[in-house]
Formats: C-alpha cells, sequence, structure tokens
C-alpha cells in the first residue's frame, strides 16, 4: 500500500507542473494540418495541378474589367494577351491574296483574281 499511495501523488503533481500552452502548441499543427489538406483539395477541385506540369498546354480567357485576356501556358512559357473590340485599320480595305508558308520556311503569295481585277480598274 505504501508504494501504491506515492505513485499516485506522482501523477498529480506532474500535471500540475505542465505548460498550459502545450495544447495551444497542438491547436496550431492540426490547423497547418487543415490548411495544407484544404488548399490541395481546392487545386484538384479546380484543376490547377496542372499549372505544375512541364509538359501541359493550358488556355484560360478571363474578364478584368470589361477586358479579356487570353493566358495561355506551353511548357514553362506562360503568355498573357489583352482582347480588345477596336479595328485595327478601320473599316476600309481590300483584300489582295493570299499567302502560304511552305514547310521549308518558304513564304509564297497568291493574289486574288478579284483583288487583281479592281487594282486594274483603278489604273
Amino acid at each position: 500500500m505504501k508504494y501504491i499511495k506515492n505513485s499516485r501523488h506522482g501523477h498529480i503533481g506532474k500535471a500540475k507542473r505542465e505548460e498550459p500552452l502545450n495544447g495551444v502548441a497542438n491547436l496550431f499543427d492540426v490547423a497547418l494540418v487543415f490548411i495544407v489538406a484544404l488548399l490541395l483539395s481546392l487545386m484538384a477541385t479546380y484543376q490547377v495541378l496542372d499549372f505544375f506540369n512541364p509538359d501541359s498546354e493550358i488556355t484560360i480567357m478571363k474578364k478584368v474589367k470589361d477586358e479579356w485576356r487570353i493566358i495561355t501556358k506551353k511548357g514553362k512559357e506562360v503568355k498573357v494577351k489583352k482582347v480588345t473590340d477596336r479595328k485595327v485599320g478601320g473599316d476600309e480595305g481590300l483584300k489582295l491574296g493570299t499567302a502560304y508558308q511552305l514547310k521549308d520556311g518558304r513564304v509564297i503569295y497568291i493574289p486574288d483574281s478579284m483583288a487583281e481585277r479592281k487594282l486594274n480598274e483603278i489604273e
């Protein structure tokens, strides 16, 4: 009996000597694990993990303040293009022909027959 009483008093004394902030540190660790798990689940849900794949090709259209942006990712290269509703060159103009690029890199220009007729009429 003498030994049992001593061991009980020893456990009670240890509980009083523990620091009260140990529980707060454990809560902080649990919160960090929860935040990481939440971020990973959001990335998997919205399929954002493709951004980290170096072989992936992604195209995203995004509207910011009445202006569209096209974001393209090919490999490690990311490009952002702004799209506007302005017409470049105005409404006037005349199609002169078609240009084709061959496999060896040369460019061939083929004039339209209508464009040639209109140019002949102007002269």
